[in-house]
């Protein structure tokens, strides 16, 4: 994938070089999430993956929501799972080693391999907003998608948790630039200009961080909060502490996802 040549281009780059920063984020996210409920487990819910259906999943990552849902895979006549990162495709096939259906290709979602109408349903979860060309994109998955096809894609919304870190740490201007390209809040207006029917469903969640060093290693991970990693550790950790209330940091949590269409 083409990330173009700015700073935070090559951020976002470097942040998906490895799969090491995704899973501390997965893992921190399952350790510290309030609802009951697996937020990947959620996502899969709301697919309807029928018999013989061919499922395209663009920006795959490790693959791990799949890993406990593997009789959906076993329904489809093809399913593909692609990324821009070659570490990603080799940890995805690594987790999902027992899943001979599965064909693994490096993608970029501007510019899609793939003959159009190929595909029953496509699936592109918290990736869209690192997309240069958001438009061509969204036009790129309508293409290869069947006219009774749905497209799923999973994203956050603008009162997020980054949000209130970065009021914490009193970063803002060229310190904090969150990224809002595709988000709940704004998602559904950029879709509607390939599919003329777009749902927004929103997870019921929040954080609850009882150990301020997970907070801090996921704060490390993440490109949007370079400033702050920069900082000395114990510096952050105190900073932490000063919101921390019973023991527990309290974070807001707003993701879900949208079922867009045609």
């Amino acid at each position: 994938m083409n990330f173009g040549s700015s700073n935070n281009a090559e951020a976002v780059k470097a942040q998906y070089s490895t799969t090491k920063g995704l899973n501390t984020r997965i893992s921190f996210h399952e350790t510290y999430s309030t609802s009951k409920e697996n937020f990947g487990d959620w996502i899969v819910s709301n697919y309807d993956i029928k018999e013989g259906m061919r499922v395209l999943e663009l920006g795959c990552g490790t693959g791990v929501i799949w890993v406990s849902h593997k009789d959906l895979i076993a329904k489809c006549k093809e399913f593909v799972l692609t990324d821009f990162s070659e570490a990603m495709l080799k940890e995805a096939s690594d987790n999902l080693s027992d899943c001979d259906l599965i064909e693994y290709k490096k993608e970029d979602i501007q510019n899609l391999s793939f003959k159009d109408k190929s595909f029953d349903v496509v699936i592109a979860n918290f990736m869209l907003y690192h997309i240069p060309d958001l438009p061509k994109a969204i036009s790129e998955v309508r293409r290869v998608l069947k006219d009774d096809g749905v497209f799923y894609c999973a994203t956050f919304g603008e009162h997020n948790f980054t949000d209130r870190l970065a009021d914490w740490f009193n970063l803002s201007g060229e310190s904090f630039k969150p990224n809002h390209n595709f988000t709940l809040d704004n998602g559904e207006k950029k879709l509607k200009e390939s599919f003329s029917q777009v749902d927004t469903l929103r997870f019921k969640n929040s954080l609850r961080v009882t150990d301020a060093d997970a907070l801090v290693d996921y704060m490390m991970s993440l490109a949007s909060l370079k400033v702050v990693t920069e900082m000395p550790v114990q510096k952050i950790k105190d900073i932490l502490k000063k919101h921390e209330t019973n023991g527990a940091i309290d974070l807001p949590k707003d993701y879900g996802m949208f079922v867009a269409r045609n």
